[in-house]
């Protein structure tokens, strides 16, 4: 929902609350191992994940899975016949192809179909972990060391060095593409910010032969299982194709590699017209397909459809096959005959989602600088009406940086209510007053006031943020608005060039606090971090956390850490909305697993199959 990593472990009760998000560490088995800022299709809802879970390994004896064993091929239907495309949406592209540098959700989605990780959660009952690439594993010296042993016979995509023009054909996947993916990502001078938070504790892999390596940690870590068992492979004849050292820069800025992505998964990077549409073909040497778990679809599409008007219209007249709709679209817009229960074409399918939207501050403002003033601009804002009018009750209010059904989040903190008064008396004891007549309220001679810039693919804030500002204004705060491209809403988050913003993040289940919330990486260019969070008592909170093994220790530390974000409000915390898609009606073994619907095992009738547009 990314690529490359993410990760986790928790209850068991977990299980009947996770959330359905058909994106990349959903359908990874391992969720991933950093927070995906939201790409903003259609609704918010369609971001990838946060993770964790529970400390849980499949197979026989000292964790490992049986060499005839591969994840999830009990629900690929083997009378499945084979063809046929999918056809998605996303309302804006990605910027480039290589997912270790771009950190959207939309190229962690894609890089799902195209990338295989050492294990893959079992659909059903995701507390397991089952062999991907790895035909078995061991956990040894107390989580510190991991034995990995690979499958034989793996072959990376085909593909033609864009530079170079030199054919790679049947090279075989083995140990030494992990040590290189890790090295490039505990690189310093990659640009790799968000995974790296994740491997900081990761020491390196040794390669014992082609086929077997141990991943060594430097100290004790709570996901280290997670994390080691989500890892990929990284292509070297790709992104080291020259002599000499690894080339950090090459790595960032090697703009025709970055077009494209080679993996080892089911399907194979096509054709990316940018600004157009993404296509994907099945990998015709895919090595899943001696274990059952070939995808059946010949070809998945992602289109880019920017307005959620136009993508509705584009299912109902059968151009896509899927897409996320709108909350107003799921109540007002979906009773024509294509979603008739029994004639129509097109089928609504609602989940929960481990997304979250929010107002962020950048901390480095002085109008930002006590929390009490903070405090005041939460209660500036209605969350029971915008679930109401804009989300049409189709999202939940949230408190704080964990999702509402996990058990990370402390349920006892109240959602701050919308309060024109109180928000008015906390400002005042924050010092601020109106001294100038002008209406706006000032302090030591600045004005209360910032500017929201927010993504412009994104159909519900231009409906959302005029409610916030308008009473912002009665209490005497200034809320300018700013949509700005995808990429360009990006890059100003990315240099902490903002004052504040609206955005999402998709989350998983155990989190992982320090990516978005430790002082390390408040001044990281690109880090997660970008609001500049920094706070001692959070940073020993998360430190702990991370070393702390026992569930119910663990949780009595999130909920300590929770209630310390809630009383600093770096953000204003608003909803998580549910996931809403639409899909064909073609589409047989759709079954809505606790993550989602996994679009690998969907299969159209021979006489129902459609053929890519142009192709």
């Amino acid at each position: 929902m990314q690529k490359g990593t993410g990760f986790i472990k928790f209850m068991l009760i977990l299980c009947a609350v996770i959330f359905a998000v058909g994106t990349y560490f959903i359908v990874k088995s391992v969720d991933l191992l950093r927070f995906e800022v939201e790409k903003m299709r259609a609704d918010f809802q369609d971001m990838p994940m946060m993770p964790q879970m529970m400390q849980t390994f499949s197979g026989g004896a000292g964790g490992g899975g049986a060499v005839n064993n591969m994840a999830n091929a009990s629900y690929y239907d083997q009378k499945a016949q084979r063809g046929g495309r999918l056809i998605t949406v996303s309302s804006s592209d990605t910027k480039n192809m290589n997912s270790l540098i771009t950190n959207d959700a939309f190229l962690s989605s894609l890089c799902s179909f195209t990338q295989d990780s050492l294990t893959e959660r079992n659909f059903e009952d995701i507390t397991k972990f089952e062999p991907k690439l790895a035909e078995s594993w061991e956990r040894l010296d107390d989580g510190l060391r991991f034995k990995i042993r690979l499958r034989k016979g793996v072959l990376w995509h085909d593909f033609t060095d864009p530079v170079t023009k030199k054919k790679w054909e049947n090279v075989e996947m083995t140990a030494e593409d992990f040590k290189f993916y890790v090295d490039v990502v505990k690189n310093p001078k990659t640009d790799c910010a968000p995974i790296r938070s994740y491997l900081a504790d990761l020491d390196r892999i040794e390669v014992i032969n082609k086929y077997e390596f141990d991943v060594i940690w430097k100290k004790k870590y709570f996901l280290s299982e997670e994390v080691t068992l989500a890892l990929e492979p990284l292509p070297r004849h790709l992104y080291h194709a020259y002599d000499g050292p690894f080339d950090p820069e090459k790595f960032n800025n090697d703009n025709e590699r970055n077009r494209m992505i080679v993996g080892v998964g089911p399907y194979r990077f096509d054709r990316w017209d940018k600004g157009r549409r993404i296509i994907l073909k099945r990998w015709n040497k895919y090595y899943g397909a001696a274990y059952g778990v070939m995808p059946p679809l010949q070809n998945i599409v992602i289109d880019v459809i920017p307005h959620p008007a136009t993508q509705l219209q584009s299912i109902i007249s059968k151009d896509v096959d899927e897409i996320d709709l709108t909350p107003d679209q799921w109540v007002h817009e979906t009773k024509s005959a294509a979603f008739d229960e029994k004639n129509g074409w097109v089928r609504k399918v609602k989940t929960p989602s481990l997304a979250y939207n929010y107002i962020g501050f950048n901390l480095k403002m002085p109008v930002f600088a006590d929390a009490k003033t903070r405090v005041a601009l939460s209660h500036l804002v209605d969350k029971d009406r915008i679930v109401r009018e804009i989300y049409y009750d189709l999202a939940r209010p949230v408190t704080g940086p964990f999702f509402p059904d996990s058990p990370a989040t402390d349920k006892s903190l109240p959602v701050r209510k919308f309060s024109l008064s109180l928000a008015k008396k906390l400002l005042a004891e924050a010092g601020w007053k109106d001294t100038d007549g002008d209406g706006i309220l000032d302090r030591n001679g600045i004005p209360l006031k910032f500017t929201v810039i927010y993504p412009n693919a994104n159909p519900i804030y231009p409906r959302l943020l005029p409610i916030v500002r308008q009473d912002m204004a009665r209490a005497g705060v200034k809320m300018e608005l700013q949509s700005l491209e995808w990429s360009v809403c990006i890059q100003r988050l990315e240099k902490k060039s903002f004052e504040a913003c609206v955005m999402g993040w998709q989350g998983g289940i155990n989190p992982d606090p320090f990516q978005l919330w430790h002082s390390s990486m408040a001044n990281v260019p690109a880090s997660s971090n970008f609001i500049g969070f920094s706070n001692p008592e959070a940073d020993k909170l998360i430190e702990e956390i991370r070393v702390t093994f026992d569930t119910k220790k663990r949780i009595e530390l999130y909920h300590k850490f929770h209630r310390l974000i809630y009383d600093e409000a770096p953000y204003i915390f608003m909803v998580s909305p549910y996931k809403l898609s639409a899909i064909s009606t073609r589409y047989r073994n759709l079954r809505v697993f606790p993550l989602g619907y996994q679009s690998r095992i969907l299969w159209t009738p021979r006489d129902q199959q459609l053929k890519v547009p142009g192709m």
